[in-house]
């Protein structure tokens, strides 16, 4: 398995982390759902120092050297500020309550709020 981890400093695009979630609800999240040999994808953000970035787990180095079907680059408008490779040591899955992993997070618990409302 590996890991890969990426980071943009969003000061000098155009881009928010507030549109980088529209980006997520419209697009990313979708098309990275069908990647093949991605075992997870976790995208994050630091409203404090106007950070986004994520964190990929791949079924193996060959899965993760695929082309991507991310517009990251092409909407933030230069290349991550950080973006490291690893090899994954171990996993392991903790005691949870939340059955279903997919569609968690700001992106989606932000619009459901704004739908209720």
């Amino acid at each position: 398995m590996r890991a890969d981890i990426v980071w943009w400093d969003l000061s000098a695009s155009g881009q928010t982390i507030e549109t980088m979630r529209d980006y997520l609800r419209d697009e990313s999240v979708t098309a990275f759902s069908k990647v093949p040999g991605l075992r997870f994808k976790m995208w994050l953000s630091d409203p404090a120092t106007n950070r986004w970035g994520a964190v990929l787990l791949w079924e193996s180095e060959e899965a993760s050297r695929q082309a991507l079907p991310s517009r990251a680059l092409e909407l933030i408008g230069y290349p991550p500020v950080a973006a490291h490779g690893f090899d994954v040591e171990a996993t392991t899955e903790g005691r949870y309550e939340t059955q279903r992993l997919s569609l968690q997070g700001l992106a989606f618990t932000e619009t459901a709020e704004r739908e209720s409302s």
